[in-house]
């Protein structure tokens, strides 16, 4: 079975995490054994490191000093 690419439904870019570090997406991948859309994102920071995080886990909200407010917020565009 083949599966076409999908294009990103995720904003291309730079993110800030409610932590305060930043990263730029790289890609939306597809987990080969379960389907689940994977968000692949490096660090704007340290050793540059790649990560992958479900893509609903990046979408998420969280309660922060009372408020509610986006795991990763879109910054702007990478260059």
């Amino acid at each position: 079975m083949t599966t076409a690419i999908k294009p990103l439904s995720l904003k291309p870019g730079i993110y800030q995490h409610y932590k305060g570090p930043q990263y730029k997406i790289l890609y939306q991948a597809t987990h080969s054994e379960t389907q689940e859309q994977l968000v692949i994102y490096q660090a704007l920071y340290g050793e540059f490191g790649i990560w992958a995080r479900p893509l609903s886990m990046f979408n998420e909200t969280i309660e922060k000093d009372g408020k509610t407010i986006p795991r990763f917020a879109y910054l702007g565009p990478a260059v």
